[in-house]
């Protein structure tokens, strides 16, 4: 059997519940004023938040030893995106070894969710969410990542490796 409570004629004004949260907020204003040590603060420019090695931020593509792209241009990545915003072009490696590779690859940050879909899709281990978080530009047309930008950028230091070659030197036995 369950019983209906009628609600009070007090919950149907508005009054009561603006001066509770103005009272709470009043008393968070008192405690930070008095205890600012307490205050979770970081001064931004100079000090720069440190997130956790799952953090999901800004694409990657991966190199070989050699410096060569990882990606085989297998379409996976831009298959399991949600918001469509991998574009790949891909052409015939003039090695005969090599199936294909990406001419163009290219990744719209403006539609990217960060889901990590296509890091979890992609075989090869060809492209990671690194760390880093930081996208300034003066217009949206600047966050459209190309290959160079991808892989090549000046603060990844000629690129990241991948980790498959580590794999593969340790099931070789190097």
């Amino acid at each position: 059997m369950s019983i209906v409570k009628k609600p009070k004629a007090i919950s149907n004004w508005y009054l009561p519940g603006i001066l509770s949260g103005m009272g709470f907020t009043f008393k968070k204003l008192i405690k930070n004023l008095f205890n600012p040590k307490g205050m979770p603060t970081l001064n931004y420019p100079e000090e720069h938040y440190q997130y956790g090695p799952r953090f999901k931020g800004n694409h990657v593509l991966t190199v070989k030893k050699d410096g060569s792209l990882r990606c085989t241009a297998c379409m996976l990545c831009a298959t399991n995106c949600p918001a469509d915003c991998i574009k790949i072009v891909a052409s015939e490696h003039e090695d005969p070894t090599v199936e294909k590779y990406p001419i163009s690859y290219e990744i719209d940050m403006l539609r990217c969710v960060f889901c990590g879909y296509c890091e979890e899709a992609c075989p090869v281990d060809a492209i990671r969410m690194g760390p880093e978080w930081q996208t300034p530009a003066l217009n949206g047309g600047n966050f459209t990542y190309d290959i160079q930008h991808l892989a090549y950028r000046p603060n990844l230091k000629g690129g990241i490796q991948s980790r498959l070659d580590d794999e593969e030197r340790h099931k070789a036995g190097i």
